[in-house]
C-alpha cells in the first residue's frame, strides 16, 4: 500500500496551513525522537538487503492550530509543520538517507494520541550503479520520495516538556522515474520528547458549528505527465502524458466523489514492447502492440480546505498490451488555486507496484 503513496511532495499541502493565519499568535513546539526497527521484507528482491536493524533520528517544527480555518475545526485542531529525517539502513550497499517533510498530525483521546502523516523528498547516499553498487536494487536515483507515518501516545511530564512513544513507518521509493525501484519500507519503535517554548499567548478554540455543505456536479479537464522508465534496465527514461476527464460532486465540506476516463500515452511501453518482441520472443511480443492504454475510474477526495487527498481506482477498457494488471490506483494531493484552476502530484500504480509520478495541471467548470 505505501508504495502506492506518493511521491507526493506535501509541501504543497502545507501551503493550506498558510492562508489564513491571521492571528499573531502563532504558537508551535519542537520534538525529537529516536527509532529502531526492522525492514519489511515486501519482495524477495530485497531480501540480502536486510542484514541488521535500521535505526534514525526523526526532529520536527510543529505550528498549531485553534480553528482560524474552517477546515482545522472539523480535523480537530490538527499541527502542521516540517521534519528532518536520519535513517541508517544499517546495510553498506544502501547507505543512508536525509529527508526534508511536510507533515500534518491529528489528534485523539483528549489530544493524547497523535497520528502524523508526513510526505517529501530524500537523499540516499548510495544508489544502484551499474559498475559500483549492483546490489542496491532498492533505490535507482539519489533523490526518492519519501513517505511517513507516525502513531504516538503522549504523556505532559511538565508544561515545557512531554514524553512520546509508538510505532513509525517509513516509505522511500522514486515512483520508477529511474530503475532500479524495489523501494524499502521500515516499521519501528520510536521514544522522544517535546518541547514547547513558554509565554506563546495560546488563544481559545474556535468551536466547530455544524453546518451541512454540498456542490453541484462539476466538469473537470487534467493533463499530467512527467518521466519513467521500464523495469528493464538499458531502456531509458522516457516522458508520459495523460489526459483525463471527469465530473465530480461534493457531498460535504469533507468529500467529493469522482468518476472519469483516463488516456495514457506512456512511451517507456512502446521502448519495452519493441525489446521484448526481440529479447524475449518465448512472451509472445509481437513488437507492434498498441503502446497506449485508456482507463475508466472511480475516485474520492478528502479535503482540507483547498488541499485535497486524492485515492482513485481504475479499470483499463483498452489494454492492448499486457503490463501489471488492468486495475490501477491514483493516490496523491491536489491544490485548487482559486475557484476553478488545480494543481496535483500523484502516483500511478498497479498494485503495490509505482509505475510514475504524476504533476498535473487542471480545470473545474
Amino acid at each position: 500500500m505505501l508504495k502506492r503513496v506518493l511521491p507526493l511532495l506535501l509541501i504543497i499541502g502545507s501551503s493550506i496551513c498558510i492562508q489564513a493565519q491571521e492571528s499573531t499568535n502563532k504558537p508551535f513546539d519542537v520534538d525529537v525522537q529516536y527509532f529502531y526497527g526492522n525492514l519489511i521484507e515486501h519482495s524477495k528482491d530485497i531480501a540480502h538487503l536486510i542484514t541488521e536493524h535500521p535505526k534514525g533520528l526523526l526532529l520536527s517544527y510543529n505550528r498549531k492550530t485553534y480553528g482560524l480555518n474552517e477546515w482545522e475545526r472539523r480535523y480537530n485542531y490538527p499541527d502542521w509543520g516540517f521534519s528532518f529525517m536520519y535513517q541508517d539502513f544499517g546495510n553498506e550497499f544502501v547507505g543512508k538517507n536525509y529527508s526534508l517533510f511536510g507533515h500534518y498530525s491529528f489528534y485523539f483521546l483528549n489530544r493524547k494520541l497523535q497520528f502524523r502523516i508526513g510526505q517529501g523528498i530524500a537523499y540516499n547516499t548510495n544508489p544502484f550503479d551499474i559498475d559500483t553498487n549492483k546490489k542496491n536494487n532498492a533505490f535507482g536515483t539519489h533523490l526518492l520520495s519519501a513517505t511517513y507515518l507516525l502513531l504516538n501516545y503522549k504523556q505532559q511530564l511538565t508544561n515545557q516538556i512531554h514524553v512520546q512513544g509508538g510505532l513509525t513507518l517509513t516509505h522511500y521509493s522514486n515512483g520508477n522515474a529511474r530503475a532500479p525501484n524495489t523501494s524499502l519500507n521500515t516499521i519501528a519503535a520510536n521514544i522522544g520528547l517535546t518541547y514547547v517554548p513558554k509565554d506563546q499567548g495560546i488563544p481559545p478554540y474556535i468551536a466547530l458549528e455544524n453546518k451541512k455543505y454540498t456542490e453541484p456536479i462539476r466538469y473537470n479537464f487534467v493533463l499530467r505527465g512527467g518521466a519513467n522508465e521500464s523495469d528493464r534496465l538499458g531502456l531509458g527514461q522516457h516522458p508520459f502524458f495523460i489526459a483525463s476527464a471527469f465530473v465530480d460532486k461534493r457531498i460535504s465540506y469533507k468529500s467529493t466523489l469522482q468518476a472519469g476516463i483516463d488516456v495514457f500515452f506512456a512511451r517507456f511501453l512502446k521502448e519495452q514492447i519493441e525489446f521484448e518482441a526481440v529479447a524475449f520472443p518465448q512472451f509472445g511480443t509481437q513488437g507492434d502492440e498498441d503502446w497506449r492504454r485508456v482507463g475508466l475510474f472511480i475516485g474520492h477526495e478528502l479535503r482540507f480546505g483547498r488541499v485535497a487527498f486524492v485515492s482513485q481506482l481504475g479499470y483499463y477498457v483498452y489494454y492492448p498490451y499486457d503490463f501489471e494488471g488492468r486495475i490501477y490506483e491514483r493516490i496523491g494531493l491536489k491544490r485548487y488555486f482559486g475557484d476553478h484552476f488545480f494543481g496535483a502530484v500523484t502516483v500511478k500504480a498497479h498494485g503495490s507496484k509505482a509505475e510514475a509520478v504524476e504533476f498535473g495541471i487542471g480545470y473545474r467548470l
